[in-house]
């Protein structure tokens, strides 16, 4: 990976407020909230050109695309989801049931109705023999014309005798299909083996899973191979990943597992699962080029920091497992995995059953490589507010003054939550995602991002009247509750309330939704 691809800190849940704020225009390495540093000077230059930068209009980023808006959790009680967009509009959604018994199926023609769509039972465990115990991790994939369930299995005379097996469908709906078993896919050990998942690049169909290597004091390693058909691999496995990074083996385990692919921009982005299934759960990144040699390890390249944790601020415990898929209107890469709401567990974590399906939007940096941020807050997703007038640029908190920038890297400063007003009535507050019950609030005609003191002024400055964009019918803007005529602008690359009177004004006021 780049270098520049770093952890994203965890932040404490009430910082203290600050006493003084600098006022030079911040870059990809000024602090935020969630880490500040302190006296390191501006230069006249950098404001010089940042009063430059706010009168030209540059092309909208390649990556801006329009908001996802669901609410989190999706699906309680369902653990290592999997959700595939198909040609008929639909979304077919599967995962582990607690109680891992039975392969569930579920199809929405949106993402958040899957929520409440019924759920069919398509294969129940065996009651002797393999296949009989620990139903683990199912995948959904339409090949050639039909469907296949990838999942992992124990036996009944040894529900740790884990392995991967495949089911065929036949039929347009998969919910009433018919199944077969198509039997075990065969690696060269016979030991732990689980979380196989399958993805085609440059017309190669691969197969990538989790295994015990006999010789490798792990849980489990990453692998890739071809495959001769769904269920069949074709050559020998190639090592792709073994945990040996401190983030990889807490709770007592050596754990890579749960591998998926997301291919964008030249590059194949495989993220994994990593530690013990608890608070420590975590996602890894390994990237290729698309054109490398997939079967050579070399090709693969690990982050080296995790790229999605828990995050206590936010409420979110061990997220893992996830897949990917894409939004209602194909724009948008769409993250799914699982995590718990609260920490400590009691007994085995294999055994709580309250691991709930999540979905949050997937962005990008301006090299080309995903960027997860963290674990969104139960309820509606967060946006980013983008610039009409600067489509580089996006509303950030840093030192929680509220300003523009480009390339935040540290995507939670720039997401928001459009949350009912504080204020009541028709109005809308926007709460920070990283610092949740902190809204952007106007005080002294400034845009500040401040914790919510109940007081009845704060709640008035953190809310508005959200309007049609004043300069692009596309955009929003946003209106004082209690200075009716003044609106949310930025001026000079910091934000304030202020008039509009003109064209100017009026584009300044204006954000799009991402």
């Amino acid at each position: 990976m780049p270098a520049s691809h770093t952890r994203w800190a965890t932040v404490p849940p009430y910082p203290p407020t600050p006493t003084a704020i600098r006022t030079g225009v911040p870059t990809d390495t000024t602090p935020s909230p969630s880490g500040s540093r302190t006296g390191r000077a501006r230069t006249a230059a950098l404001l010089v050109l940042a009063v430059l930068a706010t009168v030209l209009v540059v092309a909208p980023p390649a990556g801006a695309t329009p908001a996802v808006r669901a609410t989190n959790p999706l699906v309680a009680q369902r653990a290592d989801p999997h959700i595939v967009r198909h040609t008929d509009g639909y979304y077919y959604m599967t995962a582990t049931a607690p109680e891992y018994d039975r392969i569930v199926l579920r199809r929405a023609t949106t993402l958040q109705g899957l929520s409440s769509a019924p759920e069919t039972v398509i294969w129940r465990r065996h009651t002797s023999g393999i296949m009989g115990a620990h139903i683990w991790a199912p995948e959904i994939h339409f090949i050639d014309g039909r469907w296949y369930v990838y999942f992992a299995a124990g036996a009944t005379d040894n529900v740790w005798a884990i392995r991967m097996y495949v089911l065929e469908g036949t039929g347009a709906n998969p919910l009433t299909a018919s199944w077969a078993e198509k039997g075990q896919i065969r690696t060269p050990w016979e030991t732990f083996a689980l979380d196989a998942s399958t993805f085609v690049t440059n017309g190669v169909r691969y197969l990538i899973w989790a295994q015990a290597e006999p010789g490798i004091a792990t849980n489990s390693n990453l692998y890739i191979a071809r495959m001769a058909n769904p269920w069949t691999l074709s050559g020998s496995p190639t090592r792709i990943a073994v945990p040996t990074l401190e983030w990889e083996m807490r709770g007592g385990v050596k754990v890579n597992e749960g591998p998926t692919v997301l291919q964008r921009n030249g590059r194949i982005f495989l993220t994994y699962s990593a530690s013990a299934t608890d608070a420590n759960y975590c996602l890894g990144l390994l990237t290729a080029s698309a054109g490398s040699d997939l079967l050579r390890a070399s090709s693969w390249v690990k982050s080296p920091q995790p790229v999605f944790t828990s995050n206590s601020p936010t409420g979110q415990w061990g997220p893992g497992h996830n897949s990917f898929t894409v939004s209602e209107d194909g724009l948008s890469d769409i993250l799914v995995y699982h995590d718990r709401n609260y920490r400590d567990i009691s007994g085995d974590p294999l055994r709580d059953p309250n691991r709930r399906t999540r979905i949050q939007k997937v962005y990008w940096n301006a090299d080309g490589t995903p960027n997860f941020g963290i674990p969104v807050p139960d309820g509606a997703t967060p946006v980013r507010l983008r610039s009409d007038n600067l489509p580089d640029r996006f509303v950030r908190h840093w030192e929680y003054r509220a300003r523009l920038e480009a390339n935040v890297t540290n995507l939670a400063d720039s997401q928001f939550r459009l949350v009912p007003g504080l204020a009541g009535g028709s109005t809308v507050s926007l709460e920070s995602t990283n610092f949740p019950g902190y809204h952007l609030r106007h005080r002294n005609w400034e845009v500040w991002v401040e914790r919510d003191d109940a007081s009845s002024t704060y709640r008035a400055d953190a809310s508005f009247v959200q309007r049609t964009g004043l300069s692009n019918p596309a955009g929003v803007s946003f209106e004082a509750v209690n200075y009716p005529g003044q609106y949310l602008r930025h001026s000079g690359g910091l934000l304030y309330l202020r008039t509009v009177a003109d064209a100017t004004g009026n584009a300044e006021a204006t954000f799009v939704l991402e």
